[in-house]
């Protein structure tokens, strides 16, 4: 798992049977203090998550572990929004 940020919302009116009704966000990777600089990726939400939110995201296979994405084209999933990252005893990112 990885953390993201969120960017905004994807839209796609064609989109495969398997995923369709899904929300879709664009999420970019950052590091576990929240501070972005990765990749885009477009994730399924399946927690109800904002913009501007810390998210964990898990990717391949394990993408489509749950029960909304099992058997479904789907590479990325939003599984979890932080509220608090604790480094050493240090709370480095608190939502």
């Amino acid at each position: 798992m990885i953390f993201g940020k969120i960017a905004g919302t994807v839209v796609s009116t064609q989109i495969d049977e398997g995923i369709k009704g899904k929300k879709c966000l664009l999420v970019q990777t950052c590091n576990h203090k929240g501070e972005i600089g990765g990749n885009y990726l477009v994730a399924v939400d399946l927690v109800g998550a904002g913009v501007e939110e810390i998210v964990i995201i898990s990717q391949g296979s394990s993408a489509r572990q749950t029960e909304i994405t099992h058997q479904k084209p789907v590479d990325c999933v939003i599984v979890g929004i932080v509220d608090m990252v604790e480094e050493r005893n240090k709370i480095v990112f608190k939502k």
